[in-house]
């Protein structure tokens, strides 16, 4: 059974599944895009934990949920419909998937990852954007997109023991 890393231990987590697959079949209905049975599975299992999952990780919780055999390519389309249709972002530094929480609108990635739960928010913020875009304005360079990861502690895991940051 799933236990809510301790960053998510504040919400009605079932709540933003059913919230985030809501929103994938409008979505996708909207757009005339088909949210198969097996990419809705594998959105409905990245959004589980607030935990950025791998493909072999999803592969493996399919596989148990599942009779047949899921092999990799299968998983690796179902992730590529996802992240096309921006009902899920990639965390490369950690070469894995989290939900989107606002998937109706096309933006950059910000995220704030723990290094204690692995639990990684998506922060979305104009200045910030606009800050990146005009720092990167100045040196000439024109920003066509941007993902930024910061790792650190949420403030549930600085908490507990007093860990210290960097």
């Amino acid at each position: 059974m799933y236990t809510p890393a301790k960053a998510c231990s504040h919400h009605n987590h079932g709540h933003c599944i059913s919230d985030a697959i809501v929103a994938a079949r409008q979505l996708c209905d909207e757009r005339g895009v088909r949210l198969t049975s097996l990419r809705e599975q594998v959105l409905e299992l990245v959004w589980q934990s607030h935990q950025p999952l791998g493909a072999y990780t999803l592969m493996d919780m399919l596989g148990k949920a599942s009779t047949r055999q899921i092999a990799p390519p299968t998983v690796y389309r179902a992730l590529d419909f996802l992240l096309e249709e921006g009902l899920i972002h990639r965390i490369n530094s950690l070469n894995a998937f989290i939900g989107c929480p606002s998937p109706s609108q096309k933006h950059q990635s910000h995220f704030l990852i723990c290094q204690d739960c692995k639990v990684a928010v998506e922060l979305d913020n104009a200045q910030l954007n606009q800050h990146l875009n005009d720092v990167a304005a100045e040196s000439g360079f024109s920003v066509t997109s941007h993902s930024l990861e910061i790792s650190g502690l949420c403030p549930a895991c600085q908490t507990d023991g007093n860990k210290d940051l960097l």
